[in-house]
């Protein structure tokens, strides 16, 4: 039986092993526990996640130190329950090769680390990882100050011919938790083709609340300290143990690599589509709309130089179980902000992370693992307006055999604003749809939500996109 469940735990890693992208966290861990909490859940995502570096920095919050022991310590809680998580799937790196990948910045703030003597093993790292054989987009995830990420782009500035700099700046994409020092607009500044995404201003216009901030119609229950304590801290192992109790906010830095996880709804080179790590929409924000007088740890606030990924407003009203008739109900309220599109996703990914967390100490016969999503159909589908479309999840399975739901979710604003609902109950395997009429091209968005009936509950999702020709 031990082998069988082996197989299995194979079988699902290759499924979700398809594209693994590749990042560098810069972090100002210790600056408070969110970053320690963020590394934690990291940790259960690096076989889905090509971890190439963890940078510790500083930022306005914590301007002449860097931390990289408290990195470590993370990684050696890791290390415990590593062969555990094994159980379940496969691709968990070696600690001693995470260990060997983390690196420092100079302890000096922003602007203060850049210049013609201000490499560092962070910066060096960049640079290499940057010119790597390897085609795949190189993800930074700051979590803190970007001066790292700046020396870099310096470096290779004053070191590489211009067609070579656009090269490998063309690799990167950058989003970053806030501007957390005087470097962030000095990059977008002085390297405008860079992908970036941030939140500029103060921390109240940050899309990042969404993260831990309650609301009025979203689960606030999976973001509380008791469930914290209870799915998270306490029973289950060394790794959960690790995880400091919130003092600002839980994770205010997890949604910066959550869209790179694989799990059929996010699309990390298309953030306007949506995903676990928000929605974004590529703009030159006004800095009168980004909370100018709120606090951001005094970094200076100026207009943005040019377009950048930033704040786009979602509209929604949740879906929630129904003890009789229809399995599911939508209530009748709007869940709207920019907020909102991480609160549309909120309790999967918390429940996927209470999941793994049971991986740390469970058989893979006691846990929960995620269903596989197949469709009936290509992930794209052209068809001409004021026709009925069928879209099928008849494939579907479950590796611990448990029941599934579905659930077909139309996403407007991921596509042309067009709010198609389906043809009867939107919760079954195999629904229709009828598009709308119209004398222009347009694309509509729906999301398949796949959920298991285990515990926790857990979904993965699969998005089809509808090209409608007039």
């Amino acid at each position: 039986m031990k082998k069988l469940f082996i197989v299995i735990a194979i079988v699902i890693s290759a499924l979700h092993a398809s594209a693994v992208e590749r990042l560098i966290v810069l972090t100002d861990i210790e600056n408070e526990p969110d970053d320690t909490e963020t590394l934690v859940r990291l940790m259960l995502y690096t076989n889905q996640i090509d971890v190439k570096g963890i940078v510790a920095t500083t930022s306005t919050h914590m301007r002449n130190r860097v931390a990289p022991e408290s990195v470590i310590r993370v990684i050696d809680a890791y290390e415990k329950v590593r062969d555990n998580l094994l159980l379940h799937e496969t691709g968990f790196p070696e600690p001693d090769y995470l260990r060997s990948v983390v690196k420092s910045g100079l302890p000096v703030y922003g602007m203060q680390g850049v210049g013609p003597d201000k490499d560092c093993d962070g910066s060096n790292l960049i640079v290499s990882e940057l010119e790597a054989d390897d085609n795949r987009p190189l993800w930074i995830s700051a979590w803190g100050g970007t001066n790292v990420l700046a020396q870099a782009l310096f470096r290779m500035k004053e070191t590489r011919t211009s067609e070579e700099l656009d090269r490998l700046v063309s690799k990167l994409r950058v989003y970053a938790i806030s501007d957390q020092d005087d470097t962030g607009i000095w990059i977008r500044r002085n390297f405008p083709g860079l992908f970036y995404i941030v939140s500029p201003g103060g921390y109240a216009n940050a899309l990042w609340g969404g993260m831990n901030e309650t609301a009025q119609y979203a689960d606030n229950e999976s973001v509380s300290n008791k469930w914290i304590e209870t799915n998270i801290q306490q029973g289950h192992g060394p790794l959960g143990a690790c995880y400091p109790d919130v003092a600002y906010g839980m994770e205010g830095d997890t949604p910066s690599w959550l869209s790179l996880i694989p799990n059929g709804l996010n699309a990390p080179e298309h953030p306007d589509w949506g995903g676990w790590g928000g929605r974004y929409e590529l703009y030159m924000p006004d800095i009168r709309n980004c909370d100018p007088d709120g606090f951001n740890g005094n970094v200076p606030k100026e207009e943005e130089p040019r377009e950048i990924w930033t704040n786009a407003t979602d509209e929604f009203s949740p879906y929630v179980y129904s003890e009789y008739g229809c399995a599911v109900r939508q209530v009748d309220a709007v869940c709207r902000g920019f907020k909102a599109t991480i609160w549309r996703w909120r309790t999967e990914m918390q429940n996927d992370f209470a999941a793994r967390m049971d991986w740390c100490v469970k058989l893979f016969a006691e846990a929960n693992h995620p269903p596989v999503v197949r469709l009936g159909h290509d992930d794209e589908i052209t068809a001409k307006a004021g026709a009925v479309v069928a879209l099928d999840a008849t494939g579907c399975s479950d590796p611990d055999g448990d029941g599934l739901s579905y659930l077909w979710m139309c996403y407007p604003e991921a596509g042309s604003n067009e709010n198609v609902k389906t043809v009867g109950s939107p919760n079954i395997c195999r629904v229709s749809v009828r598009l709308p009429e119209t004398d222009k091209r347009c694309d509509i968005h729906f999301i398949l939500k796949v959920t298991d009936k285990g515990t926790p509950k857990l979904s993965r999702y699969r998005r089809v996109i509808i090209h409608v020709e007039p």
